[in-house]
């Protein structure tokens, strides 16, 4: 009885993008350069895409080869940083997800690798923070306050703090904290010496 090594399987390649709208037709022609690049490596199977919408700015990528080591070899290859570099100012790769099996395709995954490619956004300084709870807090404690002393003039001073704080603490976290971070976000993110 002979032993066999086990045949390699197929692995796909999800890679998510983000696309600025403006350079579509850019981002088209790009994906087909990649496919055509791809296609001159052994054991690649195929590659598409695919987008959430026709308006959408999140475009899928995929590329399937024989194997791992396969995929490999075109993953680490000097084609595809250039075809990559290429895309500068086009695309921003979010998301990279390795599966391996006919489910690559179509199914659920037997196996999957995902890494997330977007860099983790740096909280702004505290003092920034500081500011932006100020401009919620302040104008909200005095509306409040006002109110609570028309309103609520007789009841037990804790008491009406503690109504005071269960109207306002709900209105900052899901209303107006959202819409001033919103509102303030270029300033909050800029970075030391941006314009």
């Amino acid at each position: 009885m002979s032993e066999h090594a086990p045949s390699p399987v197929p692995v796909t390649v999800s890679v998510t993008r983000h696309v600025d709208p403006a350079h579509e037709d850019q981002m088209v022609a790009w994906l087909r350069a990649g496919s055509e690049l791809a296609e001159r490596f052994d054991g690649f199977l195929g590659s598409g895409w695919v987008r959430t919408s026709p308006t959408s700015g999140e475009w899928h990528m995929l590329f399937r080869f024989a194997s791992d080591a396969d995929l490999d070899v075109w993953m680490s290859s000097r084609q595809r940083r250039w075809w990559l570099d290429s895309a500068q100012g086009i695309a921003d790769e979010t998301r990279l997800e390795r599966r391996t099996g006919i489910e690559g395709w179509f199914d659920d995954p037997s196996r999957v690798d995902l890494e997330d490619l977007r860099s983790v956004p740096v909280a702004p300084p505290r003092w920034k923070q500081m500011i932006s709870i100020f401009i919620v807090f302040f104008p909200l404690s005095v509306v409040t306050n006002e109110i609570g002393v028309h309103y609520l003039a007789d009841v037990w001073l804790p008491l009406r703090v503690l109504v005071t704080v269960c109207v306002m603490t709900p209105l900052m976290t899901y209303v107006l904290l959202p819409w001033v971070t919103r509102l303030l976000g270029p300033w909050l993110h800029r970075r030391p010496g941006s314009r």
